[in-house]
């Protein structure tokens, strides 16, 4: 059985007993410390298939008194929200009950990590794929903290997949050549790819001895993710589907295809 979200069962039990929910967040800051940035993923988006995929989230800050712990959440809902409390998501850390991992580059300034692991087996679902906000608390030794519940977003996308082929091989000059192919992502209910629909793809031609694709047309995917279009052959090259990507679904090339022009 999947696990349903921990924040949809946290919010359950608080109306079933009674309490009341609070629905404004508040940043918190005491001291002088200065968070110096926040990175997730090394700044790329968080791109996971059929299979579970850990990352990274670290900050580094800066206070006089030296970096003592951090902690992280991913949560998504309306801004100006507790996110425990009334958004539509929260994923918490692998180190949930325990201190972040700190390394010191000086006697004031750290950068803290912990680890976040998607498992789409478990409780990761198609309707988690989009933009997540980052939370991020800093304490310092002398008491000093930061807390803001939205220094950065990070995008949770679904792996995909594209493929090509151009036929027939090889080609008289003039001809039509007919392109196919099919453009598919990972399916976390299912554990599976399944085909993209409905989404624009370019049709691109790299000539033989060059380095840059040219778009020659867009054709969109059917209910299945299939593409499939006709070019005149006018010269040796490669044929390739190019998706540009959505907030849910990482950009894709597929490999070019090479057409032998006689």
């Amino acid at each position: 059985m999947r696990k349903r979200a921990a924040l949809a069962v946290l919010t359950a039990v608080a109306g079933l007993a009674g309490l009341a929910i609070p629905g404004a967040q508040a940043d918190d800051n005491v001291g002088d410390l200065q968070v110096d940035g926040v990175v997730v993923n090394g700044g790329k988006n968080i791109v996971v298939d059929t299979a579970d995929r850990t990352i990274t989230v670290s900050v580094t800050a800066t206070d006089p008194s030296g970096i003592w712990d951090a902690d992280f959440t991913l949560w998504r809902g309306p801004d100006g929200t507790d996110p425990y409390y009334s958004a539509d998501g929260v994923i918490d850390p692998n180190e949930n009950t325990t201190p972040a991992d700190c390394v010191a580059s000086s006697s004031t300034t750290s950068t803290c990590s912990k680890t976040f692991t998607f498992e789409p087996d478990w409780w990761l679902t198609n309707a988690d794929a989009g933009t997540w906000k980052v939370q991020a608390q800093v304490s310092a030794n002398d008491g000093s903290y930061t807390d803001r519940w939205a220094y950065t977003t990070t995008r949770l996308q679904r792996h995909s997949q594209l493929t090509v082929n151009a036929s027939p091989e090889p080609i008289a000059k003039g001809r039509t050549l007919t392109i196919t192919g099919k453009l598919s992502r990972a399916n976390w209910d299912t554990l599976d790819h399944r085909g993209y629909t409905n989404q624009p793809v370019r049709l691109q031609f790299r000539k033989a001895g060059t380095t840059t694709y040219t778009t020659v047309k867009t054709v969109y995917t059917s209910a299945t993710g299939t593409l499939t279009t006709t070019a005149p052959a006018s010269e040796d090259g490669y044929w390739r589907w190019n998706f540009a990507g959505t907030t849910t679904t990482p950009a894709v090339n597929a490999t070019g295809d090479f057409v032998d022009v006689q």
